[in-house]
């Protein structure tokens, strides 16, 4: 099999050396820095660069970048495809790149499905690359069709180099209500907890709690503003729901309410328990 990655960085990056792993497989790169592309390239992350004289020979191009970039790769590259390769795009929307690309995947005659890799790390770039960033990590597909049970099966076996450990199926706009709650409201509230000014005086006296609260508070504020206006209306939502909460607890402490404040933490454990287990 023959893999084009467009976009070497911390997600292109792992995905190359995850299938690189396989010796089936032959892995194509292309970054928008060319420099990157050699050091891939002498990295054994990928054994050639992915040009448009060699894209008709990929079995599956994935493309690691931003939803805008993604649209406007694929209104480019899409005359150029064969009608044997199989598209899945790594951008961290759904709605705007499949309303864009699942149009010309029918048009031209290629196989596209939007893909969201759940995993990374607050590092962005290739060189935090690493193959078993995404071994038993979940991957979220968005088929332009549910009932297609083969083009399914076929982008399963694609994908079975890079060690996912579930294949989720949803719809762009489930995806993207879900990830709002999941990923980008964590990285809204993580990225805004840090500018309390007691923050520069916390070493010493902070532990996991701290830790675990601002870990992705060390973002790529390019990537996620795009991806923030992108999903604006899912993620201004949960936005209004957390202010609201957060004004429910900040009421009851400021009327000493210890019995309202106390349902409002044990309903907090409760769900937690309900949704994530023991």
């Amino acid at each position: 099999m023959i893999v084009g990655i467009i976009g070497l960085g911390l997600i292109g990056g792992s995905l190359a050396k995850a299938f690189c792993r396989s010796k089936d497989v032959t892995v194509l790169g292309w970054d928008t820095n060319r420099s990157i592309v050699e050091f891939a390239q002498i990295a054994e992350a990928i054994q050639a660069p992915l040009t448009e004289e060699n894209l008709n020979t990929v079995d599956l191009l994935l493309l690691a970048t931003y939803p805008e970039a993604v649209i406007e790769h694929m209104e480019r590259l899409a005359p150029k495809l064969s009608k044997h390769t199989m598209v899945i795009d790594c951008a961290g929307t759904k709605e705007k790149v499949c309303k864009a690309v699942f149009p010309l995947a029918e048009q031209y005659g290629f196989r596209f499905l939007g893909g969201h890799p759940m995993a990374g790390t607050h590092n962005s770039g290739f060189k935090y690359s690493r193959e078993d960033l995404f071994d038993g990590a979940p991957m979220v597909l968005v088929p332009p069709n549910f009932y297609d049970i083969r083009l399914l099966d076929e982008a399963k076996k694609m994908l079975a180099p890079v060690g996912f450990g579930r294949v989720s199926i949803t719809t762009a706009a489930d995806h993207d209500k879900r990830i709002a709650f999941t990923s980008q409201l964590a990285h809204v509230v993580s990225n805004a907890y840090v500018k309390s000014p007691t923050a520069r005086e916390h070493a010493g006296f902070s532990a996991g709690s701290y830790k675990d609260l601002t870990r992705v508070a060390w973002l790529n504020p390019d990537m996620w503003a795009e991806l923030f206006l992108e999903n604006k209306e899912h993620l201004l939502f949960e936005l209004n729901t957390i202010i609201e909460n957060l004004t429910e607890y900040k009421t009851a402490m400021e009327q000493d309410d210890f019995s309202t404040l106390r349902q409002l933490l044990d309903d907090g454990r409760r769900i937690k328990e309900e949704v994530d287990g023991h």
